[in-house]
């Protein structure tokens, strides 16, 4: 399935006149640790599939959804016997939607829709994964624009049932569970307007109005991941972008997001990227 890998970076061979691309899936191969700027979802329908990703390894089972963000390194794993659906559509062109940056960054690098842990999301999900794999198939007039629709009702539905699931974590009462998530989301666009200016986490807890130690609970709850790592993340995402242009210098693109010299931004590229920063920028040559 994977035509063209660079390193670690996958380029996806969209369908010809198309930003998608749908892989109905029998092969017993596994796929090397990889990324690309294209959203993954993987819904196994006969047999399991493993994922690794550096945060963790799990086995979706069939019918379970997983839906990676753009970026996201993972390995692939394949059992004898199979099918799964793995759907990679460009999703560039809708980040321009606050709803839709939003979800990512809260997400990121990517969540697991089961039928236990989200039963009324998780029949709907599938039911659209299949819709689209029919179009995809077809390839009927405006069969992108159908795919689109579905991909945004997706986006949707995560959006809507991920901010329920993570109001009642925050805090049981519901009053407090609006106020905390609205004032996380601010804190998260906060942190990805400044991320390349120093950002202590005893100064965002502070403009939280929380205790240090509450804050880190509170956040990792919400995003998933601690500050300091949710802070690289973002520091990182905005390097790839400086590092596309060859006329910024390494260390320029290192000290213009936030890293106090070149040694732990390339040590901190290489954690989350699975690549240094050169590698990276030689992918675009």
């Amino acid at each position: 399935m994977i035509e063209t890998l660079n390193g670690i970076f996958e380029t996806v061979n969209w369908k010809q006149g198309t930003s998608l691309k749908l892989h109905d899936n029998h092969e017993y191969e596994d796929y090397p640790a990889h990324w690309h700027t294209a959203m993954e979802i993987i819904l196994p329908l006969e047999n399991t599939y493993t994922v690794e990703t550096p945060e963790r390894s799990f086995t979706l089972r069939e019918n379970d959804i997983i839906v990676m963000c753009p970026g996201c390194i993972h390995t692939l794993y394949a059992p004898p016997t199979g099918r799964r659906i793995i759907f990679q559509p460009d999703i560039s062109a809708l980040r321009f939607l606050s709803d839709v940056e939003a979800l990512l960054t809260v997400i990121s690098p990517y969540i697991v829709i089961t039928p236990e842990e989200y039963p009324e999301m998780h029949a709907e999900m599938k039911k659209l994964l299949l819709d689209i794999t029919d179009e995809y198939k077809n390839g009927t007039s405006f069969s992108e624009v159908d795919i689109y629709a579905q991909v945004l009702h997706m986006i949707s539905l995560i959006g809507r049932n991920y901010n329920n699931e993570n109001k009642a974590n925050l805090v049981h009462n519901q009053a407090k569970q609006e106020e905390y998530y609205d004032k996380f989301i601010k804190i998260c666009d906060y942190i990805s307007e400044h991320c390349s200016e120093e950002l202590t986490l005893e100064a965002v807890a502070d403009m939280s109005g929380f205790s240090k130690f509450y804050f880190s609970k509170l956040f990792k709850q919400f995003t998933n991941v601690s500050f300091y790592r949710y802070v690289n993340q973002k520091r990182i995402a905005k390097a790839e972008l400086l590092l596309i242009n060859p006329e910024n210098s390494i260390t320029d693109v290192a000290l213009s997001c936030g890293f106090s010299s070149l040694s732990p931004f390339i040590r901190m590229f290489k954690l989350i990227k699975g690549c240094t920063p050169t590698e990276f920028r030689n992918i675009y040559k």
